[in-house]
C-alpha cells in the first residue's frame, strides 16, 4: 500500500487528512504535516527558494511528491520533468497542472540529459546509505548535460546522538523510516542524511566540485555539485 500517497490524496481531495505518522530507527515516532507537500512559494523556507533560484535549463525534479516545486519552476517557464515512484503522487501532480510528471524510480532511469537534477526536502536521502550515495553520484554523471548540476539539501543529524550512542558499524546519518496512516503501516525504508564534511570528501573523490550554498540554524544546508 502506498501510505504516503493515500495521505496526499486525502489532502488533495478533501483539504484535510488524518495523522500521518513517521516511525524511525532512532527515537519516538513523529507527525508528518501533509500540507507541507502542497505549499505555495510564499510558504517555502529560504533554503528551498534559493535552490529553485539556482535551477537552470531542463530540470529533473526527483521525488517530486505533489509537485509544488515543479509547479513553481514551470510557472517560471522552465522545462521541468517531475519524477516520483508513487502512482498516486504522479496522478495528483498531473491534476495540479504539472505538464510532465512520470512514475519512475531514479535508479531505473536510463541515461538522459538534464541541466539540473533537483532533490528537495532531504530527497537525496533516497540513496539510502553512504555507499548508495557514492554510487548515485557516479550514476548521476550519465543524467546531466555538460555544465549540468546536482542541487539538493541535506542535514547533519549528529545532534540526535546526544542521548543515544553513535552507531558502531555504520555511518551515523543512515536511518530507517516507516509511514503509518489510518492504522496502516508501510514497509520500512532506508534513508541517509549526509553531513557537510562527509559530502565534501565524497564529492571530491567522486569527481564532483561541491559548493555549500547556504546553511540554516537547524543544521540543514543546500549544496550544488558540478562535474570537475
Amino acid at each position: 500500500m502506498d501510505i504516503l500517497g493515500a495521505a496526499l490524496q486525502d489532502h488533495f481531495l478533501n483539504g484535510t487528512t488524518e495523522t500521518l505518522w513517521v516511525h524511525n530507527s532512532y527515537g519516538e515516532e513523529e507527525v508528518m504535516p501533509v500540507d507541507l507537500f502542497f505549499r505555495e512559494e510564499k510558504d517555502m523556507p529560504g533554503l528551498e527558494l534559493k535552490a529553485l533560484e539556482l535551477c537552470k535549463g531542463h530540470v529533473l525534479d526527483i521525488g517530486a511528491g505533489a509537485g509544488s516545486h515543479a509547479l513553481i519552476l514551470q510557472g517560471r517557464k522552465y522545462k521541468v520533468t517531475a519524477l516520483d515512484i508513487s502512482t498516486t503522487a504522479v496522478a495528483i501532480m498531473k491534476q495540479r497542472g504539472v505538464d510532465d510528471a512520470i512514475e519512475k524510480n531514479i535508479f531505473d532511469l536510463k541515461a538522459a540529459s538534464y541541466d539540473t537534477l533537483l532533490f528537495m526536502m532531504n530527497g537525496i536521502g533516497i540513496t539510502g546509505t553512504i555507499n548508495g550515495f557514492k554510487s548515485f553520484l557516479n550514476k548521476a554523471k550519465t543524467y546531466i548535460k555538460p555544465g549540468g548540476q546536482l542541487i539538493f539539501d541535506s542535514s547533519d543529524i549528529s545532534y540526535l546522538y546526544q542521548e543515544i550512542q553513535f552507531p558502531v558499524n555504520a555511518y551515523f546519518g543512515e536511518v530507517a523510516f516507516c509511514y503509518e496512516y489510518k492504522q496502516h503501516r508501510g514497509n520500512w525504508f532506508k534513508w541517509v542524511y549526509v553531513d557537510q564534511a562527509t559530502l565534501l570528501s565524497i564529492a571530491k573523490t567522486s569527481g564532483w566540485h561541491c559548493e555549500i550554498i547556504m546553511a540554516d540554524e537547524h543544521d540543514q544546508y543546500l549544496a550544488k555539485l558540478t562535474l570537475i
